[in-house]
């Protein structure tokens, strides 16, 4: 179970993939889940509050890389809800390249776990940051795209935009 801050703010994006909520705590960027995501949370109780400047920000580089003009976010993350292995494999995440891919048993490797490939494959699942932490971009060993939590049809859109595909 995440432990999101309680202090929390939302606003929603309109993306071409589909609406997004994004989610910021005092310590920054904590969410960002399609709308239709199994495991976002119930935001019904933190604040909606569009501008936010964490939120807009984020919101402005999303924008930025569904057109085509972003290839990195620089935005402050706040990876804390995880438990300690999966703030390590989401770390992980951000090194892979945009326009990249990167096999589970990779990422079992950098974060120095080379055979918790399965529980690594359950951080990336649990992963709240789709995009900015892309683990869209993780596949299977032999290059199978494997699950993606916002929905399969928006990895491959994902990938596709990133010329990975």
């Amino acid at each position: 179970m995440m432990k999101y801050p309680t202090a929390a703010v939302t606003a929603a994006l309109d993306s071409p993939l589909g609406s997004i909520r994004l989610a910021a705590g005092p310590n920054g960027l904590f969410g960002v889940w399609f709308e239709e995501q199994d495991d976002s949370p119930d935001a019904s109780h933190w604040a909606h509050d569009p501008d936010h400047a964490v939120l807009a920000q984020a919101a402005r580089q999303l924008n930025d890389y569904f057109a085509g003009k972003r290839s990195q976010f620089d935005l402050p993350l706040d990876l804390s809800a995880g438990t300690s292995l999966q703030q390590a494999v989401w770390r992980a995440l951000l090194d892979i390249p945009f326009g990249q891919t990167c096999s589970y048993g990779k990422v079992s490797t950098a974060i120095g776990k080379p055979s918790a490939v399965r529980a690594v494959g359950g951080a990336i699942g649990r992963n709240p940051l789709s995009i900015v932490v892309p683990c869209h971009r993780v596949i299977g060993a032999k290059g199978a795209l494997t699950g993606y939590s916002g929905g399969m049809q928006r990895k491959v859109a994902l990938l596709q935009l990133e010329g990975a595909l």
